[in-house]
């Protein structure tokens, strides 16, 4: 069995609703969204390392690159990549997180939910990773793919769909996932890394990656995760299930209407979590800069991973 193409029932139930709820939208500041899209160049990434998971299946539209809200995305991803973010080797404590930036598995907003993140883990000591995984393909041209979500939520929600069809849909990202989590520890040593300090932090489609990545079958076993903007929906959690640290706005309106079930989960299997609900923020805040005490997530998520001492050296 190839890792990664299979999830297990336990969490497509629960990933199914989520992105129902999602409805593949882009992850936006609610303060941002008359923002226009421009196209713009594919940035040069010469950092970036391919995982090896191969070219999309039945990869059509070659990658493109728009701004927006002040920031880059990245569209129609068919090779994944993983971008190292390594901190001065004096102030490196051996911990290690993969960033998995959002975009409704159509877009990647690889500037505010990717390199902003992983710069200021770094500057604490962590080595930080940021996967460009592959996307469910789009219009190659700009105008063409707005054309298609205006369509697509013209009638409201787009149908539920099936648990297998929605695994199904992230089959690539998840193996992109698992492929990042070995590649990492094949080279911790070089990477100055411990193999079992490696975790994971994911914005809305993203944080569905990583709550997917981590119940999967043949998991990765990642050390701790944090799930910003994610789905809440309730999960079956496993009895070594890592630390969860959870961020969401209660005005988000695509995520924060559903309870709190995957808190009350992770509290019911007797497993460490730690849930911020920030009164305003919307959906997508990532780093921006806002008036919002949502801004303050990533300050929370530094001192939550400080107790845990994952910014302590490794011994």
């Amino acid at each position: 069995m190839q890792v990664g193409t299979v999830v297990s029932s336990r969490w497509s139930r629960p990933l199914a609703a989520g992105m129902a709820a999602l409805g593949l939208a882009l992850a936006t500041p609610v303060a941002a969204q008359n923002d226009k899209m421009a196209p713009i160049a594919v940035p040069a990434q010469p950092t970036a390392i391919d995982l090896g998971t191969g070219p999309l299946p039945g990869a059509t539209t070659k990658e493109s690159w728009h701004s927006q809200y002040g920031s880059r995305f990245a569209r129609n991803v068919t090779i994944a990549t993983l971008t190292p973010f390594l901190p001065d080797p004096a102030k490196a404590n051996g911990t290690a997180v993969i960033v998995a930036p959002g975009g409704g598995f159509t877009t990647l907003s690889m500037e505010n939910e990717g390199w902003d993140v992983a710069k200021a883990l770094a500057a604490r000591g962590v080595a930080a990773f940021v996967l460009k995984y592959r996307l469910n393909q789009t219009p190659a041209d700009l105008a063409g793919y707005e054309t298609a979500m205006r369509e697509r939520f013209s009638g409201g929600a787009p149908p539920r769909p099936t648990p297998a069809e929605m695994t199904a849909r992230i089959t690539p990202a998840i193996a992109d996932a698992n492929a990042a989590f070995a590649l990492i520890r094949k080279r911790s040593g070089e990477w100055h890394v411990d193999p079992n300090r490696i975790g994971m932090v994911g914005f809305s489609a993203g944080a569905m990656l990583t709550m997917a990545t981590t119940l999967a079958a043949q998991n990765p076993k990642p050390a701790f995760i944090g799930t910003i903007y994610g789905s809440l929906a309730p999960v079956t959690v496993p009895a070594d299930a890592p630390p969860l640290f959870v961020a969401l706005a209660a005005d988000d309106g695509l995520m924060a209407n559903g309870g709190f079930g995957l808190v009350e989960s992770w509290k019911t299997a007797k497993r460490p979590v730690e849930f911020h609900l920030y009164e305003q923020g919307g959906h997508g805040f990532g780093m921006y800069q806002k008036s919002t005490t949502s801004t303050g997530w990533f300050d929370a998520f530094a001192s939550w991973m400080r107790m845990h001492g994952w910014l302590k050296p490794a011994n």
